[in-house]
């Protein structure tokens, strides 16, 4: 679901222009775009064994559950290679997504240039989380591979990986997980699917089609 703010802001159409020229640089595998998301996933076992599905019946389910706890998962998707990867942690925290961002550059993209981030405004999303996750050495080493860009407030819909988080969550989360170790083989699997088939996605809103569709976000300039 797209979430607009009410009203003209700046601040919004700034970050919304400078992600959407991101999305429309030339491909470049020394400097590849990589989109970064997290949720929350809530961990639910069952009272009683659900009933298997049969010819004509779905499984059916008791209505009594128990809470598990969370479960968190971050979402890194590279859009041009139709790559991504999922990790599932049990906190979200500032050190997590330090180090969730260090194996991708350690990792798939240690002999790029570059890493372009694109990512919402969560307080984790700095790089100074770094600095908490390891020593000043290295902090610095990862900072300075990164290019980072933030989504608008009010903006998820700019970020791609909004959108592999849906389809994670609409293809394999859409029922009673109940502790993490299933939740990290099920997620595997589905990770593995996409990426065998290089699932990519294509970006076509422009900088150009925001200054017509949302043109009201955009202030007034009096002379």
């Amino acid at each position: 679901m797209w979430c607009i703010p009410p009203t003209a802001s700046a601040e919004f159409v700034y970050h919304m222009e400078d992600v959407l020229d991101v999305y429309h640089r030339p491909s470049d595998p020394q400097h590849p775009v990589v989109c970064l998301d997290e949720a929350t996933k809530q961990l639910i076992g069952e009272v009683r064994e659900p009933l298997p599905a049969r010819p004509g019946e779905v499984e059916r389910c008791d209505c009594e559950y128990v809470r598990n706890g969370t479960a968190t998962l971050f979402v890194a998707v590279d859009p041009v290679a139709g790559w991504r990867e999922v990790t599932v942690t049990d906190h979200r925290c500032r050190t997590d997504w330090a180090h969730f961002v260090k194996e991708l550059l350690d990792g798939r993209y240690r002999d790029v240039d570059t890493v372009t981030l694109v990512m919402d405004q969560l307080n984790t999303h700095s790089p100074a989380s770094f600095y908490e996750a390891f020593d000043p050495a290295e902090a610095k080493r990862l900072t300075d591979k990164l290019e980072i860009h933030h989504t608008p407030k009010h903006g998820s819909w700019l970020n791609i990986a909004e959108i592999e988080l849906s389809a994670l969550s609409r293809q394999c989360l859409d029922r009673r997980i109940a502790d993490t170790e299933i939740l990290k083989r099920e997620v595997e699997t589905w990770k593995a699917g996409r990426n065998d088939a290089k699932t990519r996605v294509r970006w076509r809103f422009t900088t150009a089609n925001a200054r017509i569709k949302l043109h009201r976000l955009y202030p007034s300039i009096k002379p």
